[in-house]
């Protein structure tokens, strides 16, 4: 994911480094849009947890719009979490090109499935991706969501 994808003609979309100052940028753009809110604030321990995961950065010029995180899981799976996209720039298909990029390099890894934690308020949105809910509700960081998924390939072979 080394290279930029263009997501219109003043958008890009790449891979950042743990621990460089663009991760630390999205950070903060993580905190504010999704901890905050709710009272929470990221632990040391998290963070340095995220240090094998990709962490992947939607920018306008040089202003940061959008993020995710891909965890791998020891199942041979894929974690989506903390899709986050400033809200002036909310409903313009910047969270679709992040999630988009996601698959299609989580596919090149060998990747066969994403499995995401989708907050009630995010279902319709994984939905019209093709994500589909598995099992039920439950509560995450003090509000509910629900299990999604999405297989990457046509086999359980990859």
């Amino acid at each position: 994911m080394e290279t930029e994808e263009p997501v219109d003609e003043e958008q890009s979309i790449c891979e950042v480094a743990h621990g460089s100052p663009e991760y630390w940028a999205a950070v903060d753009l993580r905190d504010a849009i999704l901890r905050k809110p709710l009272g929470l604030r990221f632990s040391a321990e998290e963070l340095e947890a995220e240090r094998t995961s990709h962490h992947v950065a939607c920018y306008r010029g040089d202003r940061l719009i959008g993020c995710l995180v891909l965890c791998p899981l020891e199942s041979g799976d894929v974690r989506m979490k903390q899709v986050a996209v400033v809200p002036e720039m909310q409903g313009r298909g910047i969270g679709t090109a992040l999630v988009n990029h996601a698959e299609a390099f989580a596919r090149t890894v060998g990747y066969r499935r994403m499995v995401l934690h989708a907050r009630e308020t995010a279902v319709t949105f994984y939905e019209r991706l093709g994500y589909s809910i598995v099992g039920d509700r439950f509560e995450e960081v003090t509000i509910l969501h629900w299990k999604m998924e999405k297989r990457l390939t046509d086999s359980e072979d990859g």
